[in-house]
């Protein structure tokens, strides 16, 4: 670039009170203006998004109307006139696409798991909730007088006699009890496999049965916790019977070009959600499935980067020295390329269970015939985290209730008193059931907040009459709480535990409108500008991941999300409403496409060459939910 053209450059850049970042180089980095000289040598050509409206979620500049972007990076925002002044005579163009749209930060999905998605969004879905998926809506069962009928219309439509029919989504808590008497009456010669909405139980007619070879013989040569977790008359199996029976039925409900295809339509599904970034905590640790992962979300084709935390519960338990469970966790990171990759330095752990299953460990006694569960025994967590902790490790911990998150604070305060760190951002993820006193030692501790809002909206109607009792229900995922106490908090759909929505999730925190209408804890809820952080840089500050991503400031990757509507703008109840045309993803602009739904539902054939592979998924996809029970 001639020097006249550097001169009035650095001459705009001065004079402009526009936030600006030079190539290479953040403004704010810049020593001098021998350095700010030698960074603008070799400028490349610009290019200036305009919108109605960008919100940046930029504490100096929050609302622009143009930002200017260099290959994957932000280089200014501003008004029009601001930015082009800055750029000077930079090569440029003006890309007038988004002026009727508004940009906001790309959404990052904090915590979702794309094997089960896989598998349950390629199913017949009949759950407790709408499913909006690429092609179309898959609607809410009403009642278990619907699930038999949609059930039966989806086995009439099947054309192979022979074609297993799985479906997923089934809440007996919400239905009631489910039998192979009741799946027998849809067909006695049709396989039917229902993978019940917590993916941890599976109800079977009998034609699935003889076809997947499960007798009493067979049975007989399990264990007792097994045997005790299964009913040979009902075909119900759960829990240890579920892993019993799991080589019988893998090879028939996980085939690989159907897996294939799931993740195909987990992907469009998200980024139809405008996903930019997104994360798997406990991440794969099956080969052969992370390779079919990658297949679908590692080529430069993918339209959003997806990486994944390390199990540190398996990693430990198959470590009997201390000294080998980090050079086995850090031998991962080869599994991963291109758009996937391992979360370095960050681990994930389990403390109770699941509140779709009401497992999990709470202060007071759970209302009903409940019982908490620890997916972790406690000589374990404190093994685990000790070896993350003082290797240095950010950890994420699963936990659900107020006792499971009294035993986690409890390792937490130990390990900081013991080796005290700075910063270490202990993740508390999903925060389903808390206490006030414990808002505040997550606060003392230095931990964050990862929760889920849409436990509220999908559970707080039923668990208040059964399980938590209203006082509880009202109060879970308490975010308003969390924001009083200056604790930084995110948002996470846990896919498929909750759709995997940003805009869903910010109109669940916001208005915490439950399935029948009211509102439940009206006094924790939280502003549509608070809750756009928590899908966007407090997702981002939850994975030590703020310098790169989660807000549209010079220096920072080109992730935005395109909407119809600014989120913070419009009346509350209309945010899960609005549109979303598009994303824009290290400067790549990826609009929608219009296209038509892939068959997720292809006929299964179950080959010799399938079953190896079908075993590796079901068995990690078991792994993933154990906790979700």
């Amino acid at each position: 670039m001639p020097g006249i053209q550097r001169r009035n450059l650095l001459k705009a850049a001065l004079a402009s009170s526009t936030t600006m970042a030079l190539p290479g180089m953040v403004w704010a980095e810049a020593r001098s203006l021998t350095d700010l000289g030698g960074a603008m040598l070799d400028l490349e050509k610009a290019t200036i998004f305009t919108a109605r409206d960008i919100v940046t979620l930029h504490p100096d500049r929050p609302t622009a109307q143009a930002v200017a972007v260099v290959n994957s990076r932000i280089l200014a925002t501003g008004t029009l006139e601001e930015v082009k002044a800055m750029l000077g005579d930079q090569p440029h163009d003006v890309d007038r696409r988004f002026e009727d749209h508004v940009i906001v930060p790309g959404f990052i999905a904090q915590h979702d798991h794309p094997v089960l998605a896989g598998l349950t969004m390629s199913s017949e879905i009949l759950a407790i909730e709408d499913w909006d998926l690429p092609g179309g809506t898959v609607p809410a069962v009403k009642d278990k007088d619907d699930f038999m009928t949609r059930l039966a219309a989806a086995e009439a439509a099947l054309d192979d006699p022979e074609e297993p029919l799985l479906t997923w989504g089934y809440h007996a808590a919400f239905y009631g009890p489910l039998t192979r008497d009741d799946l027998d009456t849809i067909s006695t010669t049709r396989p039917i496999f229902v993978w019940a909405r917590s993916c941890h139980e599976f109800i079977l007619n009998t034609a699935a049965m003889e076809k997947a070879g499960v007798t009493e013989g067979l049975m007989a040569n399990w264990s007792p916790s097994a045997n005790a977790q299964s009913s040979y008359r009902d075909g119900h199996f759960w829990e240890q019977g579920l892993f019993a029976v799991l080589p019988q039925i893998a090879p028939i409900v996980a085939d690989p070009e159907r897996f294939r295809a799931g993740l195909e339509l987990m992907r469009d599904y998200m980024h139809a959600n405008g996903v930019t970034y997104g994360n798997e905590p406990g991440g794969i640790l099956s080969k052969p499935v992370q390779d079919a992962v990658n297949e679908v979300m590692s080529p430069s084709s993918m339209p959003f980067r997806w990486s994944f935390i390390a199990d540190g519960k398996s990693l430990v338990a198959a470590s009997k020295d201390d000294d080998q469970v980090i050079p086995a966790t850090l031998a991962l990171e080869d599994w991963y390329s291109g758009m996937t990759s391992m979360k370095k330095e960050t681990v994930k752990l389990f403390a109770d269970g699941a509140i779709y299953s009401l497992a999990i460990q709470l202060r007071q006694p759970p209302i009903g015939d409940y019982h908490g569960e620890w997916m972790m025994d406690l000589d374990a967590f404190e093994r685990a985290f000790r070896i993350y902790w003082d290797a240095g490790y950010q950890v994420h911990v699963h936990v659900n209730g107020d006792a499971g998150l009294d035993r986690v604070l409890n390792v937490l305060e130990e390990n900081l008193r013991r080796n005290p760190r700075y910063d270490h951002r202990t993740v508390i993820v999903h925060f389903a059931v808390s206490a006030q006193d414990q808002v505040e030692l997550i606060r003392k501790l230095g931990a964050i907040v990862s929760a889920n809002p849409y436990y509220v909206t999908a559970l707080s109607d039923r668990y208040s009459e059964t399980g938590l009792g209203p006082e509880r229900a009202d109060q879970m995922v308490r975010l308003a709480d969390v924001e009083r106490a200056n604790i930084s908090w995110s948002l996470h759909s846990d896919m498929p535990m909750a759709p995997g929505d940003p805009l869903f999730l910010m109109w669940c925190a916001v208005n915490r409108v439950t399935s029948s209408g009211r509102v439940a804890g009206e006094n924790q809820r939280v502003t549509a500008e608070q809750a756009l952080r928590g899908v966007t840089i407090n997702a981002a500050w939850s994975h030590r991941l703020e310098d790169e991503r989660g807000s549209i400031e010079p220096g920072k990757l080109a992730n935005f999300t395109i909407l119809t509507e600014n989120p913070i703008m419009v009346d509350p109840m209309t945010i899960k409403d609005i549109g979303v045309w598009g994303t824009v993803v290290e400067g790549r602009v990826l609009q929608i496409p219009d296209v038509d739904q892939k068959d997720a539902r292809a006929p299964i054939r179950a080959t010799p060459e399938s079953i190896d592979f079908a075993k590796h998924v079901l068995h990690h996809a078991i792994s993933v939910v154990h906790a979700h029970l």
